[in-house]
């Protein structure tokens, strides 16, 4: 993400904050949240941008993208009133949202220059992003709003839409959701094609009696695998760009190695299990892991059709279970790439079963009772997969469909164990069906990690990875 170094300092026009509030009267009332979303490490405000480019096709008495937003907004939280609501902590401790139809507080700006010159955010540096976006502005901090909004209108008629949703009360799907039902109404529907239900109640789980004798960590922290970079607060953020070719290479040399031994599988290695593979041995690599620590490979997978029965299609909120690989480190970086694929494939296959993703919600409640809460120490790879959410396709509300999708960090796992997958830009045609890997890293051990994206890049199919 700090590819490009801004040639010179956005500066904005900020206005003051507009409180927007439901259209329509909507239930007062106070909601529980399920099980997965109270898991303390996703209480947080996830900050993302989208980038539009101006629209020259419209005639100029078209309201302006701040107005629209807002008047599409106020319809939207009719039916997303949860959202319009405040984030509170019940009586047994639990997350919960006080539908009080608060409102939604939201920001507009101008910038002082085109989208042009900050390359539609591609590769935008850190600060600068940070712009963007609106932070909580709630004074209570004990009852946060759960989503904020700001506008940024740049002189060449482009526009950005910094949201700030609580991924407490959304996954990236429900995030999704929500976006496309605003995006339908400011587009003139008279409402969301989808409506959302809430039924949390479907995700609740059940803490183990005995904790102190039945819950075991996958980890003894004693053996967790360490870094000499960390602790740090000198944090890099960077996206690095891979191409269809560069990933369709990759994946015919791991098939290659993987000979007779795949045919029994009868499977193809997918995008997502093969550099998901490569990307956790270069971040080990590059954090410099001791040998005989442990390492793990924590991929979310989302369970919404799983479920028997599945979930409503209209269900926005945290929907996701984790599938885990544990290696020593001499191991994953000894073991021929392929093996680390299956294990990554057969652990995805093991999550989607109904004991499992019961098993693993009873265990959240468990943790939540026992106030333990997951602190990143480099150990290990959350890996997070956008590039099925379509947020970059089918979201034309009058300026097309947004060019660019900018997540500004996030403070899960203390930043270093996080790493996104997201779709490529609509900027750069040589990227179709390519993938863009955010990740978070100690600044010293960024370099390293930097040396093996390149590799990748480089790579003969007959040569050692």
């Amino acid at each position: 993400m700090e590819n490009h170094k801004t040639p010179f300092s956005l500066c904005l026009d900020t206005k003051d904050v507009v409180i927007v509030k439901p259209s329509k009267p909507t239930p007062s009332e106070i909601l529980s949240l399920s099980t997965i979303d109270n898991d303390p490490n996703i209480n947080i405000l996830c900050q993302t941008i989208y980038v539009y480019k101006a629209n020259h096709d419209l005639t100029n008495d078209q309201k302006d993208p701040a107005c629209v937003i807002k008047e599409a907004l106020s319809k939207a939280l009719v039916y997303y009133y949860p959202l319009a609501g405040k984030i509170t902590t019940l009586d047994d401790g639990k997350l919960g949202i006080n539908c009080n139809g608060d409102g939604v507080p939201f920001l507009e700006s101008n910038a002082n220059c085109e989208l042009s010159s900050l390359h539609y955010l591609e590769g935008i540096d850190v600060p600068t992003a940070q712009k963007l976006v609106f932070d909580n502005p709630s004074q209570d901090q004990t009852s946060p709003h759960p989503l904020v909004f700001k506008v940024t209108k740049f002189l060449c008629g482009g526009f950005t839409i910094g949201m700030g949703l609580s991924h407490s009360v959304c996954d990236g799907f429900g995030a999704s959701k929500f976006y496309r039902a605003l995006v339908e109404l400011a587009s003139g529907k008279n409402e969301p094609s989808l409506k959302p239900v809430w039924e949390r109640e479907r995700l609740i789980g059940k803490s183990y009696l005995k904790e102190e004798e039945t819950f075991k960590f996958l980890i003894d922290k004693t053996s967790l695998a360490t870094s000499p970079f960390l602790p740090t607060k000198e944090i890099s953020h960077e996206c690095f760009n891979l191409n269809g070719d560069t990933i369709k290479m990759l994946k015919m040399k791991l098939m290659k190695e993987s000979g007779d031994d795949n045919n029994v599988m009868k499977e193809s290695f997918t995008t997502l299990e093969t550099l998901g593979a490569y990307v956790w041995r270069s971040k080990v690599r590059a954090l410099k892991l001791n040998k005989d620590g442990k390492t793990m490979f924590c991929l979310a997978i989302g369970v919404r059709k799983v479920l028997d029965p599945p979930l409503h299609e209209g269900y926005y909120g945290n929907a996701f279970v984790a599938s885990n690989v544990v290696l020593k480190v001499k191991e994953l970086n000894e073991k021929p790439l392929f093996e680390v694929v299956k294990l990554i494939k057969e652990s995805k296959k093991l999550a989607l079963n109904n004991e499992y993703i019961r098993n693993s919600i009873n265990m959240l409640e468990t943790m939540r009772k026992g106030k333990i809460k997951i602190e990143g120490t480099g150990a290990s790879l959350v890996l997070t997969d956008w590039r099925q959410l379509g947020l970059l396709q089918e979201v034309d509300f009058g300026w097309k469909s947004s060019v660019n999708i900018v997540p500004v960090p996030w403070n899960m796992f203390g930043f270093v164990d996080l790493c996104l997958f997201l779709p490529p830009s609509n900027l750069n045609p040589s990227m179709k069906g390519g993938v863009r890997i955010f990740v978070s890293l100690p600044k010293d051990s960024m370099a390293k990690f930097k040396e093996e994206m390149e590799f990748l890049k480089v790579m003969k199919v007959d040569e050692d990875i």
